[in-house]
């Protein structure tokens, strides 16, 4: 039970600014152009002592129609219906507009606690517009800049009182399981054991005390992270994608138009994020903490990927920067190509950055209903893949439709099978029984007159599966061995379509400075 805040308001009035303050990052993608967000965002935000849930929403806008517009004020709605509290943001710059006041009648329609929030606020020039701000009749106005982070202790005034009837709440809904706890335990004990005696509120109470409610009220929805080489403080936020233990961060990829939304959505059952023919709808990396089968999910959807020469629009370039980002700290990605064309230069590009990356990779082939040749395009698929990512061979591949659903239940078990492959680990006594096992089957090479000796090995980490040797002259061992040695772990250990990482290094030799001497 967390205190939900959502912030409102027409295109353009710093939403994300201000979201981006109160959960402390850059999450939200921020431009001056209108528009910029299009899904909801949910956050975790600190303020003061305070600690609740922030919704960041498109920009609402007078269209019910299923344009962009019209989806927009959807997902806003929605943001809208499921707050506590709503901060309706106008601009104090610019005053107010026509579409200011046709929503705050709406909203005065609505039973949900709304304060007005009269933004880039930064000083006496922009008075007229904090004063015309009283006139949608939504109550007292709190002057802020979000920008530059002035008036924030004035949303701690408004905010208060929500959080401590959130708080409350908290403390009713523990003492009631409490209480139900100590009446099943009476219960079971049977009736010789009864002694007759009422349970009062006090008697459950007793050892109850205010300091037993943390001041963070559960988990918050976020996105992002990532691998073990990130802060505890940043755990957790997708948008940030910090990894969490036994959380795995799974992210869909892709070119624009290739069905990412739609895949995600009809994972998790429910309209989450805006979908539609046009390409490019999605603009910010959007996570969603989910569960499948008892397994934590962070189910991540990013905006399509083009070609760098073909991207001239600044906010298509933050986009792409965010889904990066997404992929640097994702664990399994799943790059979705569509059926309907040809593997494209640039989904192998996609691929190679999440091989490269270290990260497992499946490969969902979208609209496959609609492919005639399905054994041809197979085929052909598969011979590119190998062709291309012979690091990584065995690449999974799953084809589907994510507009009916056909094969998208075979998605997350693909999902689970590669995360455990990706975290394997393996005793060190079997990987050196099994090095001298595959040097005797093909020798390492002779330089200068001496062979090159594998002494021993073992896993320096997971996540991807990366193995340390010890050898001699290890800068001369060639590459094609150490290829000989990845495909020899990834056959013997059954570990497709992962990368695989192998280091070697030579000892120092102790007798070398006596011989000097």
């Amino acid at each position: 039970m967390t205190l939900k805040v959502a912030i409102i308001g027409r295109p353009n009035v710093g939403k994300s600014t201000l979201f981006n303050r109160l959960v402390g990052k850059k999450l939200a993608l921020v431009d001056d152009q209108p528009g910029v967000t299009r899904d909801r965002r949910y956050g975790k935000a600190r303020l003061g002592h305070l600690t609740f849930t922030v919704i960041d929403t498109a920009g609402l806008e007078e269209a019910f129609d299923g344009s962009i517009e019209g989806k927009m004020r959807q997902q806003s709605e929605i943001a809208f219906e499921d707050c506590d509290v709503a901060l309706f943001l106008i601009d104090a710059r610019a005053g107010l507009s026509p579409l200011d006041n046709h929503f705050a009648d709406w909203l005065r329609k609505r039973k949900k606690p709304v304060h007005v929030i009269a933004n880039k606020h930064e000083g006496k020039a922009q008075d007229p517009g904090l004063y015309e701000a009283y006139g949608l009749g939504l109550g007292d106005v709190a002057p802020i800049s979000s920008e530059h982070g002035q008036g924030m202790e004035l949303l701690i005034d408004i905010l208060l009182p929500y959080w401590q009837d959130d708080r409350q709440k908290e403390r009713d809904a523990r003492k009631a399981a409490k209480a139900e706890l100590v009446r099943s335990t009476t219960d079971a004990s049977g009736d010789e054991n009864d002694t007759g005696d009422d349970i009062s509120d006090d008697d459950v109470d007793s050892d109850f005390d205010d300091d037993d409610v943390p001041d963070d009220m559960g988990d918050i929805l976020t996105v992002a992270e990532e691998d073990g080489e990130f802060d505890e403080e940043d755990d957790e936020d997708l948008d940030d994608l910090p990894r969490d233990k036994g959380k795995i961060q799974l992210a869909i990829i892709g070119r624009p138009n290739v069905g990412k939304s739609t895949l995600m959505n009809q994972l998790l059952k429910e309209n989450r994020v805006m979908t539609g023919p046009q390409a490019g709808l999605t603009r910010d990396a959007i996570a969603v903490d989910w569960s499948f089968d008892g397994r934590e999910i962070r189910l991540v959807d990013t905006a399509g990927m083009r070609r760098k020469k073909k991207i001239d629009d600044r906010v298509e370039k933050l986009s792409v920067s965010d889904t990066l980002r997404v992929i640097r700290y994702a664990q399994v990605a799943v790059l979705m190509i569509d059926a309907t064309n040809t593997i494209d230069k640039q989904d192998l590009t996609i691929a190679r950055m999440v091989l490269e990356e270290g990260r497992a990779l499946i490969i969902g082939v979208n609209k496959w209903d609609l492919v005639e040749d399905k054994p041809a395009y197979m085929k052909h698929l598969s011979d590119t893949l190998e062709s291309s990512f012979a690091q990584a061979r065995g690449i999974p591949v799953v084809t589907l439709s994510a507009l009916t659903g056909r094969g998208s239940d075979r998605i997350m078990p693909t999902v689970l099978d590669i995360y455990d492959i990706w975290s394997r680990r393996i005793p060190t006594s079997q990987l050196n029984r099994w090095l001298e096992e595959i040097t005797e089957r093909h020798l390492p090479p002779v330089i200068s007159g001496r062979r090159i000796r594998l002494r021993y090995m073992t896993q320096a980490k997971s996540r991807p599966p990366s193995f340390f040797i010890n050898c001699s002259k290890a800068a001369e061992l060639p590459e094609s061995y150490t290829r000989y040695l990845i495909n020899g772990l990834r056959d013997d250990f059954n570990m497709p379509g992962v990368p695989i990482r192998i280091f070697v290094r030579s000892s120092e030799n102790p007798f070398a400075k006596k011989k000097k001497r």
